[in-house]
């Protein structure tokens, strides 16, 4: 392994307690509005709930002790193609150990995989093989957390791939995997094909793969594939409109007010969790919402993150989620082609938001309950060679179901070795 770690610095999270006072204060002036009487959820998150969480963020959340813990990690920063990017990089104490880039997604980061780190690191310390062991390179994607600002625009999944992949380059990873989830099962595979000599499996969870209007594509669908796609149409589509097509515009709001970004985020735990009908906390731990929260309040990355949407959807000409059943109808199944279509052409296979090209690298899929994942269509865009029905947890499964993601990515690159 050769490392060219020239322009690679060490970091440490240190947020001013300047900013931490302010986080209350605002908090403490928050203006709240009135709502519908007996709305419940079915409108946007209650007032009640939101007041309730917004006084436990401000008296009882403990941002310094979730901070130290992040800071347990060995956390660095460097540039790449003009994008500043951190990243944690956790060495296994196994020599043998097979690197592996986790990819989180919006609105996510570093901290969804604090509950995956050990078990995939040092095995043999959590009741594993030591066989089963990786190095592990866990980025802020950039616009994320600390890897900002955007470089400028253009910063859509392949070019976030290029810039991990030469990342993996000065860390001297020649051979690796790479697993992601949501924005990462984007770049993921993107990371693939623009390596496909070095990157070795791709494992990913909560992925989308779209009908390209092609003849057929519809015929047979159990009965289970079938509900994803009746999920997928009926998918209540408000955020990602505002980010893909005026993701500036909100950030005025979500960057002033604390709140107004506790709530933006919020229910997305609430509608992408397992189960839906309960409150977010049940499925992933309130102080760990609320340390994501924090990372996007304090570094103020509201604005952004959002950004790869308006790359991969507005930017790529996607008229998107208007009409998701009309197949080739609409703009995301065909329109202009090549690299700046972001799937396809409907004539070359389609391939999700990262371009049309079919990948050619092992893939494995991790499907929960949540997904809305067409196994048909996924093979289609990608070389899927491991499929696993859950059957559990939602959308942030390294948060909600760490035990069974780190399970099946053990048994995915187990097959690959």
């Amino acid at each position: 392994m050769t490392t060219n770690t020239q322009g690679i610095r060490p970091f440490r999270i240190d947020i001013p307690q300047a900013d931490l006072d302010d986080l209350k204060a605002r908090l403490a002036r928050t203006r709240w509005p009135d709502e519908v009487p007996g709305a419940g959820w079915s409108r946007g998150v209650p007032v009640e709930y939101l007041k309730e969480l917004a006084e436990y963020w401000r008296t009882q959340y403990d941002w310094r002790a979730h901070e130290a813990a992040l800071n347990a990690y060995p956390q660095f920063v460097t540039a790449i193609d003009g994008q500043n990017l951190h990243f944690l990089h956790v060495r296994s104490p196994e020599p043998g150990a097979t690197p592996l880039v986790l990819l989180h997604g919006w609105p996510g980061g570093v901290v969804d995989f604090l509950d995956v780190i050990g078990p995939l690191s040092d095995p043999r310390a959590h009741g594993g093989d030591p066989a089963d062991a990786f190095h592990l390179v866990i980025p802020s994607l950039p616009g994320f957390g600390f890897s900002t600002p955007l470089a400028g625009p253009g910063m859509g999944a392949a070019r976030m791939a290029g810039v991990l992949v030469e990342l993996m380059s000065r860390l001297g990873y020649d051979r690796y995997g790479v697993h992601g989830y949501d924005t990462g099962s984007w770049v993921g595979p993107e990371m693939g094909k623009q390596a496909p000599d070095r990157v070795v499996g791709i494992h990913v969870n909560a992925m989308i793969a779209f009908p390209a209007g092609i003849d057929g594509e519809m015929d047979g669908l159990t009965e289970a594939e079938q509900r994803r796609w009746q999920a997928m149409q009926n998918f209540n589509d408000g955020y990602l409109q505002c980010n893909s097509k005026r993701p500036q515009t909100v950030a005025y709001g979500l960057h002033d007010s604390p709140v107004g970004q506790l709530a933006w985020i919020v229910e997305k735990f609430k509608e992408l969790t397992d189960p839906e009908d309960g409150l977010p906390e049940d499925s992933v731990g309130r102080d760990r919402m609320l340390t994501d929260v924090s990372l996007y309040w304090l570094t103020g990355t509201a604005g952004s993150a959002a950004q790869v949407y308006y790359e991969e959807m507005s930017a790529n000409a996607w008229s998107g989620a208007d009409d998701w059943s009309t197949g080739a109808d609409t703009d995301w199944s065909g329109g202009s082609g090549g690299d700046s279509d972001w799937s396809g052409d409907a004539t070359d296979g389609g391939g999700g938001w990262a371009g049309g090209q079919r990948g050619t690298v092992p893939t494995g899929v991790l499907v929960s309950v949540h997904d809305v994942t067409i196994r048909r269509w996924a093979e289609r865009d990608h070389n899927i060679v491991h499929w696993t029905e859950l059957g559990k947890g939602g959308h942030f499964l390294a948060m909600e179901a760490p035990a069974a993601l780190v399970e099946d990515v053990r048994v995915f690159f187990g097959k690959l070795r």
